[in-house]
């Protein structure tokens, strides 16, 4: 067996005993995204065609390849350079961006937070995600950005996403929003996690 079969076999191995989403809560997810969606092209003001400008998709942990799982946050957004299959030149190429869903992490907030419930907590984290790729697209923040540059840029989706989600009503938002607070407070209160 080779160093790379190795690690495949260990990051399978580390997949398995990641709790996942069952099939009630990724009908919950996909309802999720779509609101989201339509919060964030509201937002943004942007029409149907715009909005499939964007090449995105939204994937749980099943779905995720093994350097796709992370430690830590409850999504991440990876680019990757997607080409219509009908065209050879580089003018072509587009940004494909994948939200990667971490089950794992989003379940352990469940279960040590009972005041969060699983549908106000995916949209705020998609809604955030969305705002994201919607300012890669539209050149308001590079994606490559330095470290200091993405804490900024954090902060500034973070306060986006508490004020599109702020006027929404949906039930167990509220202490959602609370766990969120710290992003909204002054870059020298906060410490990063």
């Amino acid at each position: 067996m080779t160093q790379r079969d190795e690690f495949g076999l260990a990051e399978t191995n580390k997949m398995r005993h990641l709790k996942i989403f069952s099939s009630a809560e990724i009908a919950i997810v996909n309802n999720v995204v779509s609101m989201s969606e339509e919060l964030v092209s509201n937002h943004y003001k942007m029409s149907a065609n715009e909005w499939l400008r964007p090449k995105y998709d939204v994937k749980t942990l099943v779905d995720l390849a093994p350097e796709e799982i992370v430690d830590g946050p409850f999504a991440q957004i990876v680019r990757y350079e997607g080409q219509p299959k009908d065209t050879a030149l580089g003018s072509g190429v587009f940004d494909y961006f994948k939200i990667c869903l971490q089950d794992h992490a989003i379940k352990s907030v469940l279960e040590n937070t009972p005041s969060i419930k699983l549908n106000p907590f995916c949209l705020y984290i998609i809604t955030h995600e969305l705002i994201h790729i919607v300012r890669f697209s539209k050149f308001l923040q590079n994606f490559d950005a330095s470290p200091a540059e993405k804490l900024n840029e954090e902060k500034r989706v973070h306060a986006n996403t508490h004020q599109i989600l702020n006027q929404v009503q949906v039930a167990g938002l509220f202490p959602v929003l609370e766990f969120y607070r710290k992003w909204r407070q002054p870059l020298e209160g906060m410490r990063r996690c």
